[in-house]
């Protein structure tokens, strides 16, 4: 007698098959991208030597990159809706390799920081793609495993990229990190265009012109009155007038959003995802988290090498166990995910994050280097839990027709939270070792310096945990995904 044939759920169709590839190229392509984010942090002493500029000037390739990525990330709910995936992706990378290359042989610090600008135009457009993709053709039963890939590249990447900028400087200089990227973004170009292939009812909404400007200003002044906050205490008040310009732009740009939205359907970035409480308390905790995860990946840096005096390599290399770990279990806390939902992974992740940060208070200049790599694995795991669950419940509790708008929201909103909690990390660092200054020597200011640092993102932390107890799990429903959906066991997905 023969075996009946498995179900159709667990049959590889050519169309599962294809959807597979196509996310796995997505996945890989914001990797690279999203490690640019940070991969410059160990770096940054070198290029203040090679184009004679200070280490406020130095900090605009990193502030630069996000203050493009919150500009043109609101712009993805209409290109989602009036382009292609496999137009969207091969705009995005190409993008992405033109300000590679010229990072690569940039002669002057201007060159260099253009170079940044149009990096982040190309991976701006390719993180909202990655997650609408997803949303779109992963059936509900197993977003949980591919969403938590997407959370290796989303969370993990900035991790690593200290750890493989100081391997790449150890033995060559850093023009190699983004000349060792040009042929593997050339590759993943090519595979793209070849096995991208969804189906795009073609749409035409209207841009808005004013809604760009608005929201240019507006996220853009936030971003540069939080990465600049620090020159507050030289007597600038550059910032104070940023945040007062993106509050204003911001609030009229909100304004605006609703009226188009009740009039024509037509909004840049449809803000009717705001109304689901779900997804508002899920993307809270998302900010929080990556509040603190950039802000201890830049402050990490500085306490070992300029306290401890570490080398740039082993810097690297000690913040790996950490990257490695949570991209190792992201995946297994969305197969977790798919079978119990988010509170049992949330709410003890946000413990372990909290845990995390009040162990990295005690650091001080004698701290083992062995303790540094516990307290950072810690914090690693329990943003796993947190971040893998909550990105598949902020957005999975969406209606499909704003899955695009609302991965554009959650992607601005972490740009924001990022340039927060970089620029707070470091402003409390600064602030506690100046105050400590006198009659130290300088591992014992920084001590103080990260000791302050640490202490408030413990309190974030804290906060956390209190706000991940209101997310609830995702009610059973046919959320009216096409039939050629991802539905293959989890094993399948997780091969993503």
């Amino acid at each position: 007698m023969s075996a009946a044939p498995p179900p159709a759920s667990a049959q590889k169709t050519p169309a599962t098959r294809s959807i597979t590839v196509a996310i796995t190229v997505l996945v890989l392509a914001a990797l690279v991208m999203i490690l640019n984010e940070t991969v410059l942090s160990v770096a940054l002493p070198q290029l203040m030597t090679d184009f004679a500029v200070s280490a406020a000037t130095a900090q605009w390739l990193t502030t630069g990159f996000m203050l493009t990525m919150a500009v043109v990330i609101p712009t993805t709910g209409y290109l989602l809706q009036r382009f292609s995936t496999r137009g969207l992706f091969a705009t995005a990378i190409l993008f992405f390799l033109a300000g590679t290359a010229i990072a690569a042989f940039a002669p002057t610090f201007g060159v260099m920081l253009v170079a940044r600008v149009v990096q982040a135009f190309g991976t701006a457009i390719i993180l909202p793609l990655l997650m609408t993709t997803t949303l779109h053709w992963v059936a509900p039963s197993h977003r949980g495993t591919v969403m938590g890939l997407n959370s290796v590249v989303i969370s993990v990447a900035p991790a690593i990229g200290p750890t493989l900028a100081g391997v790449v400087m150890h033995s060559l200089n850093w023009r190699w990190i983004f000349g060792l990227l040009l042929p593997l973004i050339v590759i993943l170009w090519i595979l793209g265009v070849s096995v991208i292939r969804m189906p795009h009812a073609a749409q035409s909404p209207r841009l808005d012109a004013l809604s760009v400007v608005l929201s240019a200003f507006g996220f853009g002044g936030l971003v540069y009155s939080l990465a600049t906050i620090e020159t507050l205490f030289e007597g600038s008040w550059a910032p104070v007038v940023a945040f007062v310009v993106g509050v204003m732009a911001l609030t009229v740009f909100i304004r605006r959003q609703g009226r188009l939205t009740r009039e024509s359907g037509g909004a840049l970035l449809d803000l009717r995802p705001f109304r689901v409480k779900n997804f508002r308390v899920s993307l809270v905790v998302i900010m929080m988290a990556m509040g603190m995860m950039l802000g201890t990946v830049v402050v990490l840096p500085i306490y070992l090498q300029d306290g401890l005096a570490v080398s740039v390599l082993t810097t690297g290399l000690l913040l790996l166990p950490g990257g490695l770990i949570q991209g190792i279990i992201s995946p297994i806390i969305g197969r977790v995910y798919d079978r119990i939902g988010p509170r049992p992974l949330v709410i003890p992740g946000a413990v372990l994050m909290a845990a995390g940060q009040w162990w990295f208070t005690t650091m001080g200049e004698s701290t083992a280097l062995a303790a540094v790599v516990a307290m950072h694995v810690l914090f690693s795991v329990g943003m796993a839990m947190v971040m893998t669950p909550l990105r598949t419940v902020s957005l999975g509790s969406l209606p499909r027709e704003l899955y695009g708008h609302g991965s554009a929201i959650v992607n601005t909103m972490q740009q924001l939270a990022g340039a927060a909690g970089t620029a707070l990390f470091v402003t409390a660092l600064s602030v506690g070792a100046a105050a400590a200054a006198a009659g130290t020597g300088v591992a014992e200011a920084l001590a103080n310096g990260t000791h302050g640092a640490f202490i408030l993102g413990g309190m974030v932390s804290l906060a956390a945990i209190l706000v991940s107890l209101f997310v609830k799990r995702l009610a059973p429903h046919d959320d009216g995904a096409p039939s050629a959906v991802v539905d293959a066991p989890a094993a399948e997905a997780a091969s993503v």
